[in-house]
């Protein structure tokens, strides 16, 4: 039987660390890639990142398009696995093209929206599946130890209370990918429009 501290070692191990790293990582790649630009003097090199990071992340969808059977191809587990690199990917030259110049108000709203499109697609990737399988072993646990009916009910209330508002993350990643699209293609648009073109 594990005790309480090993199960909360585990939970950190196994799902809040992994969730950290991986946004921890697209920070630190993006702040070390833009870093090394400038100390190359190849800043103008970041200007041209979003096309291809808008490029990785539409390329991300074949996942939700399979998801939502509006295309038959693909293994839905290949699909997920090459959604969360390129949509990873993408962040990350995306958060390079903006750079630290806070001169588009349309491009930064757009960066903060994506921002929270990947913090929530990496709560659904590493806190529900692993979530699920975590209250699905408490709870064979709780009726190994003979628990059933409201005491059963008592036993896993938090933890059932916890795993309904992780549900809950894709109430922010859809709303939040869309908002994305649009501040994205008001952003291209005007970066179109307002471009010197002689």
């Amino acid at each position: 039987m594990e005790s309480g501290v090993d199960t909360d070692r585990s939970v950190l191990a196994r799902e809040i660390a992994p969730f950290c790293l991986a946004f921890a990582a697209l920070t630190a790649g993006a702040l070390l890639a833009d870093a090394m630009l400038h100390w190359l003097d190849l800043v103008w090199v970041g200007r041209y990142l979003g096309i291809p990071g808008v490029l990785a992340i539409v390329g991300s969808f074949g996942f939700s398009l399979r998801k939502r059977g509006i295309i038959a191809a693909g293994d839905p587990g290949v699909l997920l696995r090459v959604h969360e690199r390129m949509a990873w990917f993408g962040s990350l030259l995306i958060l390079v093209h903006a750079g630290v110049h806070f001169n588009a108000l349309l491009g930064w709203l757009a960066i903060v929206a994506m921002s929270i499109n990947v913090g929530s697609g990496l709560t659904g990737k590493y806190l529900l599946r692993r979530a699920r399988g975590r209250l699905d072993a408490r709870d064979r646990h709780a009726r190994d130890l003979g628990l059933s009916g409201p005491e059963l009910e008592r036993h896993l209330h938090w933890d059932n209370v916890a795993f309904g508002m992780v549900r809950k993350w894709r109430a922010v990643h859809y709303p939040i990918a869309f908002a994305f699209g649009v501040l994205a293609v008001a952003h291209i648009s005007s970066i179109f429009v307002l471009w010197g073109w002689r």
